[in-house]
């Protein structure tokens, strides 16, 4: 049994750039000794480790608490990350060894947590459900997706809807929500390839826009000629800003991420505020923790998308990599890199 466990922790919070080496590297690799098991206990085993842009945000130095939805990590303690863990010794009645549970598990090999902050995953391979499905288009990136287009700007068959990081975990699944769960009229990705490009299209995107082309602001707005009713944001910064002068008057923007500022020490890059005041634009903010009461509902309805043959969870909708224990920072860096296609996770092996 684990007496030890090795950890990534949090040495030196970035204002900028993540530095993955050198004497003020953001993160260090330690080994600590694991409590024993207690009553209602169980030691688990990290088997897969969800990387999510906003873990950024969660680690920025200088933040005020009181401004964040969770608290940030503190320095010297362990990375924050949520994953899929399989339990190794239990002192609880509903688990038991082998079993898989989400629980936020953190850049660690392994961890005593309380059952209650366990949660089964029951994979189904009769559905193509596997338990990576659970961290992505089965879990709080599927919610979000669905929460957010949805819930937060109210999205309707009759709207128009441009997602930016449509090839992303998030944005592949709003592109699919708004095509065969909401019908929404026409749909237009925002991706980071051709061939990523091709992928949205073929998860019912009607086109798919390169912003790494040349002529991509061209193209954009030829493709929202007439402009749209909803924009689903998961990278802020210059697309956002000449996404203001696409929507429509009264149209709404669901903001749910800023990848692109998230590194570069917040750098200002919006100059068409103005478009909000004069088109009463609406932008609302969007935290997952919002929708914890519908969970069960959302989950539902996404499963059921799944099983109908809507919502597709191929090998293509998610980015496994093989990863040591020793490479986790290097793995999650990806998703700043556009490395990604859908929801990457890291395996550890």
């Amino acid at each position: 049994m684990a007496s030890q466990t090795r950890q990534w922790l949090l040495t030196n919070p970035p204002v900028a750039d993540i530095k993955l080496s050198g004497d003020d590297a953001t993160f260090s690799l330690v080994t600590k000794e694991l409590p024993p098991v207690g009553p209602n206990q169980a030691l688990v085993k990290t088997l897969y480790l969800s990387n999510d842009p906003a873990q950024r945000t969660w680690i920025q130095k200088d933040q005020d608490p009181e401004r964040l939805y969770l608290p940030p990590v503190q320095k010297d303690t362990p990375m924050k990350a949520f994953g899929i863990c399989e339990v190794v010794q239990s002192e609880a009645e509903n688990l038991k060894k082998g079993d898989l549970v989400l629980t936020e598990a953190n850049w660690t090999e392994y961890s005593v947590q309380d059952a209650a902050a366990l949660r089964p995953v029951q994979p189904d391979p009769e559905h193509g459900i596997k338990p990576t499905h659970f961290l992505g288009s089965l879990g709080f990136t599927g919610m979000t997706a669905y929460w957010g287009l949805v819930d937060v700007v109210r999205t309707t068959a009759s709207d128009t809807v441009v997602v930016s990081g449509a090839a992303g975990a998030t944005g592949s699944m709003v592109v699919q929500i708004a095509k065969h769960l909401v019908g929404c009229k026409r749909i237009i990705g925002i991706a980071g390839s051709d061939e990523k490009c091709r992928w949205v299209e073929s998860l019912g995107a009607d086109t798919c826009i390169n912003y790494k082309s040349k002529s991509f602001k061209e193209d954009l707005i030829k493709a929202t000629e007439g402009y749209v009713e909803v924009y689903y944001d998961n990278v802020g910064g210059e697309i956002l800003d000449l996404m203001l002068t696409r929507m429509k008057r009264h149209g709404r923007i669901a903001a749910c991420g800023a990848i692109s500022n998230y590194n570069n020490g917040n750098e200002k890059q919006i100059s068409n505020w103005n478009e909000v005041i004069f088109n009463r634009i609406e932008i609302r903010g969007l935290i997952v923790l919002d929708a914890m009461p519908k969970m069960g509902e959302i989950m539902e309805t996404l499963s059921k998308g799944v099983k109908d043959g809507k919502i597709k969870m191929t090998e293509e909708s998610e980015t496994i990599v093989k990863s040591k224990f020793e490479d986790i920072p290097s793995t999650w860096m990806m998703l700043f890199q556009g490395g990604n296609q859908g929801k990457l996770i890291t395996q550890l092996v």
